[in-house]
């Protein structure tokens, strides 16, 4: 009976363990610190302050390539039309290309993208923060901020929701 229970117990910690670990704060604003002049903080009323796109139906893959979501009714601002408002701290154009983004979610999840990446292939015209999804305006998303590549293979990688900040840094 005692290992029924203590199997129980153990069972139960580990399922509430992992559910803990599914859950997301929403954020209100996200800063932008590292390799610039100044620390940048943008908040849900400066975002709606940008001009946004439209995005088609996004369908969500995990790493393994199984489909886990599908968004729909996507607006977003362009990652690059936030970063176009920073500064960064160099001595010579081709330092540029040491630069890197960490993009660090409210759970700790965190993704990088290289300066390269994001201001020299066609694959930075893709990132977004998300302004709209179905129908609902950031500020009643329960996920926002959220930050998307909209043309990545496997998207749940670098799908980001509760964006807290994002760091710029130099490889060393």
């Amino acid at each position: 009976m005692k290992i029924r229970i203590l199997i129980f117990t153990i069972g139960l910690l580990i399922t509430i363990s992992l559910h803990a670990q599914r859950l997301i704060t929403p954020t209100n604003s996200f800063s932008i610190s590292g390799k610039i002049k100044s620390e940048k903080v943008i908040t849900l009323n400066e975002l709606d302050s940008f001009q946004t796109k439209h995005i088609n139906d996004q369908l969500i893959y995990n790493h393994k390539g199984e489909l886990k979501d599908t968004l729909k009714g996507l607006r977003g601002i362009p990652i690059k039309a936030i970063f176009n408002q920073l500064e960064y701290i160099y001595d010579k154009p081709k330092t540029l290309n040491e630069f890197y983004f960490v993009f660090i979610a409210s759970d700790g999840y965190k993704v990088v993208f290289s300066w390269n990446e994001i201001y020299n292939t066609s694959a930075g015209d893709n990132f977004f923060i998300i302004s709209e999804m179905g129908g609902k305006k950031l500020q009643d998303l329960d996920q926002r901020i959220i930050f998307l590549s909209t043309a990545d293979l496997k998207s749940g990688r670098r799908y980001i929701k509760g964006l807290e900040r994002i760091e710029v840094r130099q490889v060393e």
